[in-house]
C-alpha cells in the first residue's frame, strides 16, 4: 500500500534531518589536512572574536552547535558581546576557556563537553604542538582546526572562512560572504588602479596605545594586517619600510623623520583589562566625544606633537577589532576616505558596514567605530 503525500512527506523530511553528516577533508591556515564529519555537531570556538565570521555564515542559528568558546570576547571586545548576549541570552551560560598559551585553556574541561571540533587561531599552534594539546585532543576524537584572520590574512582569510562553512554546513553563505568582501575591497583598489599619478600619503598606524605601561610609542604593524590595508587603501604604511613582521616597533626618531601625512591609532573597549585606561574605546556605539578626547589626548606624546599629521588634524583612530576578523573593507573604504578625500567623497562605509549587518548577521549596527581629530584642534 502505497504512503498518502502527506506521509512521504513527513518521511522525506525525517530522512533529511537524519541523515549522517559527511566526511569532508580541509586544508587549515597551518596547513594541515584534517578529515571532519561535516557539519559538525558540537563546536568549541577557541577564540570568541570568531564569532564576527560565525555569525556572518549563520545568522539566526548562529550558536546552535557552540558548545563553549575562550573568554576574549567579553574582554577585549564587550560592546559586540554585549550586542550578541541580548541577541541570544542563552550565551552567558556558555563554557568559558582561557588562551592557550598563558595555560589557561583547560583541555579536560574541553573533552567534558564531548566536542567533534575545536577552532582555534594560528598564532597558538606553536603552543599546542609543543604542549601536548593537539596530540590529546586527537586521542579524544577532537578535531583541531586552524584558522587566521589576524598574521596573514590576505593569505588565510577566505580559506578560514570557507574552512568555518564547512565545519558549521554554511558552504554557500561562506562564499557570498567572501563576494561580497571581495566586491566591497574593489571599491576602493578598483579606483585605485585606474588613478594616474596616484600619491601614497605616509601612514603611521599605532597598534592599541593606551591600553596598558607607560603608554609610549610606538607598537606597529609590518606588511600584514592593518598595513596591508593602508596600502590597500592607497597610503602607503611607513613601518613596512623596516618592520617585515606582522607587529613590531619603531621608535620615535624614526616616526619622527618619516613625518607622515596621517596618524592612526587602533582602539576598543578594553575597560575590563586595562591598567591606565588612555585607550581609544572606538567601537560598536562608541561615545564619540570621549573617543575623541582619548585621541585627542594620545597625540600629546612625545613624538607626535612634532608630527606634521597631528597639527593638521589628520589623526584617527579605528576599532582593533578589525585586526582579527575578515571585515577589513570597512576600515579599507574609510581609510581611503581619509586618504584621499576627494578621490571618494561617494564612497559610505558607515552605511555598506549597515547594509553588511542587514545582510549577514543577526545583530543591528550601531556607528562608532571611526574617529578623527576635530581639524585645526592641536
Amino acid at each position: 500500500m502505497s504512503l498518502s503525500p502527506f506521509k512521504r512527506i513527513a518521511a522525506l523530511m525525517l530522512a533529511l534531518v537524519s541523515a549522517p553528516a559527511f566526511s569532508a577533508e580541509i586544508t587549515d591556515s597551518a596547513g594541515r589536512k584534517v578529515e571532519i564529519d561535516a557539519p559538525a555537531k558540537r563546536v568549541i570556538v577557541g577564540e570568541a572574536r570568531q564569532i564576527h565570521v560565525i555569525a556572518a555564515l549563520k545568522n539566526d542559528t548562529t550558536f546552535d552547535t557552540i558548545v563553549g568558546w575562550r573568554d576574549d570576547v567579553i574582554t577585549k571586545d564587550p560592546d559586540s558581546y554585549q550586542a550578541y548576549l541580548e541577541r541570544f541570552p542563552q550565551i552567558a551560560k556558555l563554557p568559558k576557556f582561557g588562551y592557550l598559551p598563558q595555560g589557561d585553556f583547560s583541555l579536560e574541561q574541553a573533552i567534558s563537553l564531548s566536542p567533534d571540533v575545536i577552532t582555534l587561531n594560528l598564532e597558538v599552534e606553536k603552543t599546542a604542538k609543543e604542549s601536548g594539546f593537539e596530540e590529546k585532543a586527537a586521542a579524544a576524537g577532537i578535531k583541531v582546526v586552524y584558522v587566521d584572520f589576524r598574521l596573514n590574512p590576505d593569505k588565510n582569510s577566505e580559506n578560514s572562512i570557507r574552512n568555518l562553512g564547512v565545519i558549521f554546513g554554511a558552504e554557500k553563505k561562506a562564499e557570498e560572504f567572501i563576494a561580497y568582501r571581495r566586491d566591497q575591497i574593489a571599491l576602493v583598489t578598483d579606483k585605485l588602479a585606474a588613478t594616474k599619478d596616484l600619491k601614497r600619503p605616509n601612514v603611521f598606524i599605532e597598534r592599541a596605545p593606551g591600553i596598558s605601561g607607560e603608554n609610549t610609542c610606538c607598537r606597529t604593524f609590518g606588511p600584514v594586517n592593518f598595513g596591508a590595508m593602508v596600502e590597500q587603501a592607497g597610503g602607503h604604511n611607513i613601518a613596512a619600510d623596516v618592520i617585515k613582521t606582522t607587529f613590531g616597533d619603531l621608535n620615535p626618531e624614526q616616526l619622527l623623520v618619516a613625518n607622515p601625512e596621517h596618524v592612526i591609532v587602533t582602539g576598543s573597549n578594553w575597560a575590563a583589562e586595562s591598567d591606565i585606561n588612555q585607550f581609544v574605546p572606538v567601537g560598536r556605539g562608541a561615545d564619540m566625544a570621549i573617543a575623541r578626547e582619548r585621541l585627542a589626548k594620545l597625540m600629546t606624546r612625545t613624538p607626535f606633537t612634532e608630527l606634521e599629521a597631528v597639527k593638521k588634524g589628520n589623526a584617527h583612530a579605528v576599532w582593533h577589532q578589525f585586526y582579527g576578523a575578515p571585515y577589513e573593507f570597512v576600515p579599507i573604504q574609510q581609510f581611503a576616505k581619509w586618504f584621499h578625500p576627494e578621490l571618494f567623497a561617494d564612497l559610505d562605509p558607515e552605511k555598506n558596514f549597515d547594509e553588511f549587518h542587514k545582510k549577514f548577521l543577526p545583530v543591528s549596527y550601531k556607528p562608532g567605530y571611526f574617529v578623527s581629530l576635530e581639524k585645526g584642534s592641536n
